[in-house]
């Protein structure tokens, strides 16, 4: 049998014997990284309050995995809050004062600042005339389910590293938004000790987020406009499930790719996006695609990533109309299946980059 405990904010799992103790560092050894070396109770749960305090054994099991037991205190809100704030668990409100960023926790742990981008030199390059269209979210703050609001957009890696491929492959890309407004992005997501990938967002690719070339309104008004794209990208982010599952005219572009046989991707939230179609049944359904799951979506509020649940979920919405997701947790999981392109997470936006242009170039170059 194993006993679990915490030690300065350690999880350690050791046999009852003593033999064979083991440390195993998980989210309280980052919480404290910096703080003091004695004995400090870590709370892990907002809503009621919970602490695990350290030293003290917690349950005993049969296996090192299993799930320990939780101490609950129910504090005074205000008293919760202040604990909460001073372990770095609270994010800080952004420039506007009306959503909340992750705190200083959750982009440590959730937060590259150096992508895993590595460029590569195609055997041929693209030197047609069709691009990429990438539609953008032009919304910064989701509701949450507690009425919070999260400062959020796209994703700067979703979307750039796979950009970063595209473009290398000789594709260009055009930027549209739901009524054609700048593209809003998730600043403090920018992998700030990458200067590849900065400097592609800065020099290249902010221009064109700045200024659409055109609405999605204007788009789905005339679908000969479309015919200039050979691929459809909605990055992720959590911005893409705010206006684009609910987007008539995204849609109507939606259809007008799969009908005429080409590409869509997409990585992390960006597929709940596909909910925009009206079709019956789905578009995709039966496709084997990757996203964001909603079991991390459920995990990160207590890290202080997101200031509250979920409005709703992605990965259970697209299933409820017969999408199947493959992956299980936020990976780096790249699935194709027919022309439909998608990755699970940031971690996939290397792969997926470098996957949409292989299979583009295996198909008009």
């Amino acid at each position: 049998e194993y006993v679990r405990f915490y030690r300065c904010g350690v999880r350690h799992e050791r046999k009852r014997t003593g033999e064979g103790a083991r440390q195993v560092s998980r989210v309280n050894s980052i919480l404290l990284r910096s703080g003091p070396r004695y004995d400090t109770p870590v709370l892990l749960q907002k809503r009621v309050a919970t602490f695990v305090f350290p030293s003290t054994e917690l349950t005993t099991t049969s296996r090192p995995s299993a799930t320990h037991t939780r101490l609950h205190l129910l504090l005074p809100h205000s008293t919760a809050m202040g604990i909460w704030s001073l372990l770095g668990l609270e994010g800080p409100l952004d420039a506007s004062g009306e959503g909340y960023e992750p705190s200083p926790v959750a982009l440590v742990l959730a937060v590259e600042k150096k992508t895993n981008y590595a460029p590569i030199t195609f055997a041929k390059k693209y030197t047609g005339d069709k691009k990429i269209l990438v539609v953008c979210t032009e919304h910064r703050q989701l509701t949450m389910a507690n009425g919070k609001k999260f400062s959020t957009g796209n994703h700067p890696v979703e979307t750039i590293l796979p950009l970063l491929h595209l473009t290398n492959a000789g594709f260009d890309f055009d930027v549209a938004t739901p009524t054609g407004k700048p593209a809003i992005f998730e600043e403090w997501a920018l992998p700030t000790k990458d200067p590849v990938v900065t400097s592609f967002y800065t020099d290249v690719a902010k221009p064109k987020f700045d200024a659409p070339m055109s609405s999605l309104v204007a788009l789905a008004a005339d679908p000969s406009a479309l015919d200039a794209y050979l691929c459809l990208f909605i990055p992720g982010g959590h911005g893409a499930v705010i206006g684009l599952p609910e987007d008539p005219a995204l849609g109507k572009i939606l259809e007008t790719f799969y009908r005429s046989d080409r590409f869509v991707t997409s990585i992390c939230h960006g597929p709940a996006a596909f909910l925009a179609t009206q079709a019956e049944p789905h578009i995709f359904a039966g496709y084997r695609i990757a996203c964001f799951p909603d079991a991390v979506d459920k995990q990160t509020p207590m890290i202080g990533y997101m200031p509250g649940p979920m409005p709703w979920l992605v990965q259970e919405g697209l299933e409820k109309k017969g999408l199947v997701v493959v992956n299980k947790g936020a990976d780096d999981t790249v699935e194709r299946d027919r022309k439909v392109v998608t990755g699970a997470s940031p971690k996939a936006s290397n792969n997926l980059g470098k996957k949409v242009a292989e299979v583009l170039l295996e198909e008009y170059a």
